[in-house]
């Protein structure tokens, strides 16, 4: 490991090391280019991540650079998208070398790591998951599954190396080790120093990494990629190495590899070229909790490391860099032009007087000893420290109060002094920010947790808290800036996170109507939440005069970027998704119809649903199955009402679609009744189909004798299938309905059948989507069984028949619900004389029609007025006669009398063959019956049917 750090330390062009996220790296870096001013800064970051980096100043952060690409060209398929990010926080070396290298002229920023398509091109695929930190917050899946690249990604990779150093150091985690025993110490060194202790945690963390052995190739082809590319930009520029500054995580900067260093050779690695996958870029916010469960880190830690770099800077004096016009970032007067102070370096007490000289430099062949001295010096608790303990303690007091917790002053002085016991007991001089949470926890949390936040989470808020970026609007994509400006006359601060409502009048405001369109099209094209409408609904052919919404773009501002990576407008990347729906292996023909339907609703129809509908044609010929039927019913009868009720004609498609579904539910109908996985609902829906759908299709050309022949050709054994072939032939009239209700009762008649009933049941009610005009019969079956079933027989099938009504049809229940208040009594005194329909005696066909009297003319004496309004609109002036007076016309006949043509005409429908009887013959209101005598018999027999 020595011999590392002085390979390191000896290289001419300066290696900076450092780890992700840590205030000492930042100030140690902060301070050596503000003392160096290097002319190239060298950085570890994706190389196509560059032109990018200059929208940081347009962002608050923490925010993450993204690579993104939608479709792959040279990977699996099943790998898109693909995303790779690399999150960057202020107090991180690599954002004060990229604030150095933007706003200093005349330096240049070099990003040396391998591209966005080289990790994926060297990803293995058979790594495990990413270690993820615990953590119910949204925040925490900011980055979602993209791949983390960071700068100094330091963590042992010896299991029994991490567990002895956290038992050791009698810490929970190695985020705690880290900040107790690297991070404090450095903070305060100088810069030789700093440089020869991450050398060595580098080189000791290398050395001892085991097993992986993909996992170590790939870290030495990144280092030979990186020192290729300083080298080829080397020699192109002509820069001097010593003008120049190397950042890299201190796990590659004791590199072992041939290649390393300027004078290294090239060896055999040789950089693969990109494939064909095309990648987009852009900023999407970050958050520190994101940052934790990506790479693993505890819970809190990047906030703690974000107070102890304000901190650092407080105690320290040190000017840090900041992008100009950072968004989020304090201004700073002007600074007094004196000479920078010096770190505050500590000699050790047993130094030689080499180890205490000072930095000859790098590139010098012989560096000082400093690692010597920084690991014996013991550390001092300074006043400022037990200070803002002091603070600390009053302020998480303060917090608990304000959440529901008994606490006092006197649970301050116990926080205060708990904090410095356990110090003590885990050997520490003074006590960390976790000494601090574990004896706040111990002092304030006794029981319970009275409101949302137990004091963990406290701490971690006064610490800093959950810091949440935002990229500006200028850094967005076209598409995000887009949806920003077309929302603006909703008056709302779109960018701040948290919930906006709008409120939205399109008949005062109709400008209005645009806001409402973009609001319905990032409903359905971004995560639940982003924009949730609260008042308004939008179906075919229905549009909401007032809406209002709940929208969150802030919040789901890097679904936002993201959807700008797919177009430059919401209607494109819709149209877009549209056609990769109803294009895609898995697409059937209802993915295919909510596509239309999805058309029509938010892109006006029009010529891309006129495209998805011939698509959905052809996918419904090449369907096998009937799994979709259910869906193919609802979509189909809801596009067929909107073209009826808003266009001037059928579209071409949806008449062909008809057409052919008609013919091709006729042909797998009698499959589809003998198929064990075609369930009754599917199969109802096809009836549903070809019975809904039968006057559009024979008008189309279609021929009722294919339906005929399907339903002739169907033999189900299953109970629910056979009542509905029984229903599908009552509504062809092939049984009656008479001959359906005796083989209901055979059914109840049948021991061995009646535990089957409900199964038949369901089929009945299942009937009621093709049939609904059997809502009486069932009603009627179901009653039967109830009465007639004894309880031994009924109780034990009655589980049997609610569960399996309400999983198969409850969508069918209101019909057969509002049927059954039709037909049984309202009131529960009526229940006792009540005698059902379906019991009550029926009339013979040829009986009533020899009774004397005017039979003809009961219902026009008993309701005057409308025989009355019928004759003045038809023109007849004559009044009435007396019920009693001899030889009287018959006025009940005039207008047949009058228009014998038409009487002829409803005999000649009827198929009535009698001729006109005598003038005299019968009662002046049986003229029409005594001419004919067989509709009257016609009549009777509809009516008895219905």
């Amino acid at each position: 490991m020595v011999d590392d750090v002085d390979r390191a330390v000896r290289e001419p062009l300066e290696i900076f090391p450092v780890c992700h996220h840590s205030p000492a790296s930042a100030l140690a870096m902060a301070r050596r280019l503000r003392e160096k001013q290097p002319k190239v800064v060298y950085l570890e970051l994706c190389e196509d991540m560059a032109p990018l980096l200059t929208e940081l100043r347009n962002c608050r952060l923490p925010v993450a650079v993204q690579a993104f690409a939608g479709e792959t060209d040279g990977f699996p398929a099943d790998w898109a998208p693909l995303s790779v990010i690399a999150p960057i926080t202020e107090a991180s070396a690599e954002y004060q070398a990229l604030a150095y290298a933007l706003d200093t002229p005349g330096v240049e920023l070099v990003l040396v790591d391998r591209s966005a398509d080289h990790v994926f091109q060297w990803d293995p695929r058979h790594e495990p998951e990413p270690r993820r930190a615990e953590s119910g917050e949204a925040e925490a899946a900011l980055h979602g599954e993209a791949v983390g690249v960071e700068i100094g990604d330091l963590r042992p990779r010896f299991a029994e190396l991490e567990e002895h150093l956290l038992r050791h150091g009698r810490v929970r985690h190695w985020s705690e080790w880290w900040h107790q025993y690297v991070e404090v110490p450095l903070g305060s060194s100088d810069h030789d120093t700093y440089r020869q202790v991450m050398f060595l945690i580098g080189s000791l963390f290398r050395r001892l990494a085991p097993g992986d052995g993909d996992r170590v190739r790939i870290d030495e082809d990144r280092e030979r990629y990186m020192w290729t590319r300083m080298r080829e930009h080397l020699a192109a520029s002509g820069t001097d190495p010593a003008d120049c500054v190397y950042v890299c995580g201190a796990f590659h900067a004791a590199s072992r590899v041939e290649e390393f260093g300027v004078a290294g050779t090239a060896g055999a690695f040789s950089i693969s070229p990109r494939t064909g996958t095309t990648w987009q870029y852009g900023l999407i916010p970050s958050s520190n909790a994101a940052i934790e469960a990506q790479f693993g880190l505890a819970a809190g830690s990047v906030s703690i490391a974000a107070a102890e770099w304000t901190k650092s800077l407080k105690r320290t004096r040190v000017r840090p860099y900041r992008l100009a016009g950072q968004d989020g970032t304090k201004r700073r007067a002007p600074a007094k032009k004196t000479a920078p102070a010096a770190p505050a370096a500590i000699a050790p007490r047993t130094a030689s007087p080499a180890a205490i000289a000072p930095a000859t430099g790098a590139g010098s062949p012989a560096a000082p000893d400093r690692l010597s001295g920084f690991l014996r010096r013991p550390p001092v608790l300074d006043g400022l420290d037990e200070a803002e303990l002091l603070g600390w303690s009053v302020d998480i007091v303060r917090a608990a109060r304000s959440n529901g917790y008994l606490a006092s002053t006197a649970d301050a002085i116990a926080v205060f002094e708990t904090s410095l016991l356990l110090a003590g007991m885990r050997d520490r001089a003074k006590p960390t920010p976790y000494d601090f949470q574990d004896a706040a926890v111990t002092c304030i949390e006794k029981d319970a947790v009275p409101g949302r936040r137990d004091v963990r989470r406290l701490v971690e808020s006064m610490m800093g808290g959950d810091r949440v970026g935002r990229v500006g609007y200028e850094a967005l994509p076209p598409l995000a800036r887009d949806v920003h400006d077309r929302l603006a006359p909703l008056g709302l601060r779109l960018q701040q996170r948290g919930v906006r409502r709008a409120l939205l009048d399109m008949v005062s405001r109709p400008e209005l109507r645009s806001c409402s369109d973009v609001l319905w099209m990032l409903r359905r094209l971004l995560p639940h939440g982003a924009a949730r409408p609260v008042m308004g609904e939008r179906r075919l052919g229905e549009r909401s005069i007032q809406e209002s919404w709940d929208v969150a773009l802030g919040t789901h501002q890097r679904s936002l970027i993201e959807l700008g990576y797919e177009g430059v407008s919401l209607e494109q990347v819709l149209e877009q998704r549209l056609r990769r729906d109803a294009y895609g292996p898995q697409a059937t023909t209802a993915t295919v119809l909510a596509a239309v339907e999805d058309a029509v609703l938010y892109l006006r129809g029009g010529r891309l649903a006129d495209e998805l509908g011939a698509h959905a044609l052809k996918v419904l010929a090449g369907e096998r199955s009937v799994d979709g039927a259910p869906e193919v019913l609802r979509r189909v009868r809801a596009l067929l009402a909107y073209y009826r009720t808003n266009e001037p004609e059928l579209p071409v498609w949806i008449e062909s679609f008809v057409k052919t579904g008609y013919a091709h539910y006729c042909t797998l109908l009698p499959t589809a009744f003998r198929d064990e996985d075609a369930t009754v609902g599917q199969v109802a829906a096809m009836l549903g189909f070809l019975f809904g759908m039968e006057s559009l299709a024979l008008s189309l050309g279609c021929d009722r004798a294919q339906l005929e022949l399907s339903v002739a050709q169907s033999h189900p054994e299953e109970p629910a299938k056979t009542a509905l072939l029984w229903a599908a032939r009552v509504q062809l009239g092939t049984l009656s309905r008479a001959e359906l209700r005796a083989r209901c009762g055979e059914l109840l008649d049948n021991p061995l059948v009646v535990p089957a009933y409900p199964r038949y049941l369901s089929g009945f009610v299942h009937a009621l989507e093709p049939v609904p005009g059997l809502a009486d019969v069932v009603v009627e079956a179901v009653s039967n069984a109830f009465g007639r079933l004894p309880d031994a027989v009924l109780l034990p099938w009655l589980p049997l028949l609610i569960t399996t009504l309400r999983s198969g049809a409850a969508e069918l229940a209101p019909l057969l619900i509002r049927e059954a208040g039709r037909i049984f009594p309202a009131r529960l005194e009526e229940l006792d004389a009540w005698v059902p329909p379906w019991r009550a005696p029926s009339v013979p066909a040829g009986s009533g029609r020899a009774v004397s009297g005017p039979r003809g003319v009961a219902l026009l004496a008993a309701r005057p007025a409308a025989c009355d309004a019928v004759a003045e609109l038809l023109g007849c002036d004559g009044g009435w006669a007396a019920p009693g007076t001899a030889g009287a016309v018959p006025r009940g006949a005039a207008l047949a009398a009058r228009y014998p043509a038409a009487c002829d005409a409803v005999a000649e429908l009827l198929g009535c063959d009698g001729g006109w009887a005598g003038s005299g013959a019968g009662p002046a209101g049986a003229v029409l019956t005594a001419r004919h005598p067989g509709t009257t018999e016609a009549v009777d027999a509809l009516l008895a049917d219905a």
